[in-house]
């Protein structure tokens, strides 16, 4: 390690036990919010901490492939919103029928209630067709933007933000809308704005569409499908 190197490492110690604490709560206590939304405006001040921290996300080879498009005027939302409707309609008759009438009666989108909406969009050229890291494994550029999302999404929480992730929407009306050149992805479009109160748990467990999943079921030991025995729970 050359000396300039060694003069920006510093002690990376754990945190106290009151930050771990903050940190699990933003984690364990992050909703998707969807029709919880207060009118008042995000203060520019607060929105700009939010988007650092998106931007200070981990990204594969340093590429910070992402971008962010700030929408508040209510004629693009509004178009957004019409476009979700189409999606939405197009959905339904895709569904098992016993399940249609539960999907009509969810919240699925805030796009017009929430004072702000951001678009999260991958630039897949911004360090060249493969840049360090994505010769093996083409796709890191949207997985590091997706780090991005949660970076948002997590200081968000610590802010009393609530964020909404509206992923019914085709690719092709959400271009045209916010004029995103071809060579640009579309990762997430979210609804951000306060929010007074929050479902203790995800809104889709608490109405019955999903339930969480049990982490033993979803760790493996060494090879997929290995039953795991290094993660235990307490006794």
């Amino acid at each position: 390690m050359d000396a300039t190197a060694a003069l920006e490492l510093a002690e990376a110690a754990p945190f106290s036990a009151e930050e771990r604490a903050a940190v699990y709560r933003a984690i364990l206590t992050r909703r998707d919010v969807r029709d919880e939304f207060l009118p008042d405006d995000i203060p520019e001040e607060t929105l700009r901490r939010l988007l650092d921290a998106a931007h200070h996300a981990p990204s594969v080879g340093f590429m910070q492939p992402w971008n962010f498009i700030v929408i508040r005027d209510a004629a693009v939302r509004a178009r957004v919103r019409e476009a979700f409707e189409r999606a939405t309609a197009a959905e339904v008759e895709i569904l098992e029928p016993e399940r249609r009438d539960h999907y009509r009666s969810l919240k699925l989108q805030g796009i017009s209630k929430a004072p702000l909406n951001i678009c999260v969009t991958c630039d897949r050229e911004r360090q060249g067709r493969t840049g360090l890291g994505r010769t093996q494994q083409p796709d890191t550029d949207l997985l590091s933007t997706a780090c991005a999302v949660q970076n948002l999404w997590l200081a968000a929480r610590a802010e009393g933000v609530g964020v909404g992730w509206v992923s019914i929407l085709r690719d092709a009306d959400l271009r045209a809308i916010l004029a995103i050149p071809p060579q640009i992805a579309i990762v997430a479009y979210l609804c951000v704005g306060r929010v007074a109160r929050a479902y203790v748990r995800p809104e889709l467990e608490v109405k019955r569409w999903a339930r969480r999943l049990p982490l033993d079921e979803l760790v493996f030991a060494d090879k997929w499908g290995a039953a795991a025995s290094a993660v235990r729970k307490d006794p």
